[in-house]
């Protein structure tokens, strides 16, 4: 501890540029504060501050060092902001940001508003790709891999895209057999809000085979929307399974062309990892995956 005591005199004396003004700041007297800085400086073997009769100013060892002090003091803040709080029941306001799809979200978060009501949701449903960091998002959760090595991550599942259609269409159009018939459906298409392209159809290239060419009987920006207009029977449209689980469960949609289908992704949970994880971000991460694919869905947990 009297290695941590020195440190914070030392980072308190630099920011200052006074041994007197330091000690009015901690408490203690500037001959306190100038010998724990001495003692710092002969641990190390290295002079941090030049002294003068007027003023202190750093060295170029002080300099380098002032930085890294700053943020072994600030893991100790936050390491006992953390300890008092969880002797508190998480509350506050907690923003975040989830995709478009509410049949999948929405049990959840309903069952976490109950859990924990002294927890304030600002939710923003969206699909396309916020910046965590600079939109002041505590959490969101997309699919997709980590690219931004400022944000921390825990995979909720994983799910797979499936081509559906309804029976009645099927028995008016015929059903596709391979890729290639796919030219003669009429396909619904999902456009990312974010770039504005299409979504493509996870198919599996075969061998000297031509590369389909899908048509776009409908355009949306949001899948829910597919799934409805996929039920009452006016096209193919490319889906998450666990959006058809129900559908397909009753008969409502029959996939199509599964074995050329190739596709695996992920729901992830992303947060800052500068940011301190309070308890109300902590037990939202922690509930969301435990509980987000829990109701009877196919997706693998983990």
């Amino acid at each position: 501890m009297d290695s941590l005591s020195g440190i914070a005199f030392f980072v308190q004396a630099a920011e200052a540029r006074s041994f007197s003004q330091a000690g009015r700041v901690l408490g203690v007297s500037s001959s306190a504060v100038g010998k724990s800085v001495a003692r710092l400086e002969q641990r190390l073997g290295v002079r941090l501050l030049h002294r003068s009769t007027r003023s202190i100013t750093l060295t170029a060892e002080g300099s380098l060092f002032l930085e890294r002090c700053r943020r072994i003091l600030c893991e100790v803040e936050a390491a006992e902001l953390e300890l008092s709080e969880t002797q508190r029941a998480p509350q506050g306001k907690l923003r975040v940001s989830m995709p478009l799809v509410g049949s999948l979200v929405m049990p959840a978060l309903t069952a976490f508003m109950h859990r924990y009501p002294a927890i304030e949701l600002d939710v923003d449903f969206s699909d396309r790709m916020v910046d965590v960091i600079e939109e002041g998002f505590d959490a969101v959760i997309r699919t997709g891999e980590l690219t931004d090595s400022r944000l921390m991550s825990r995979t909720l599942g994983t799910f797979k895209l499936l081509l559906v259609a309804s029976p009645k269409y099927l028995t008016a159009r015929g059903t596709p057999l391979e890729p290639a018939d796919l030219a003669d459906h009429a396909c619904m298409q999902h456009r990312f809000p974010s770039t504005g392209k299409f979504e493509p159809w996870p198919l599996r290239r075969q061998q000297d085979a031509v590369e389909p060419v899908l048509g776009a009987s409908m355009v949306c920006n949001t899948t829910e929307a597919l799934l409805h207009v996929a039920r009452d029977g006016l096209g193919i449209a490319c889906l998450q399974d666990f959006m058809v689980r129900d559908a397909l469960a009753a008969g409502e949609l029959v996939t199509v062309l599964d074995d050329f289908i190739q596709h695996q992704g992920a729901f992830r949970m992303l947060w800052p990892s500068s940011k301190h994880r309070a308890p109300k971000l902590r037990v939202f991460i922690d509930f969301m995956v435990a509980e987000l694919f829990k109701a009877g869905n196919p997706l693998q947990i983990k």
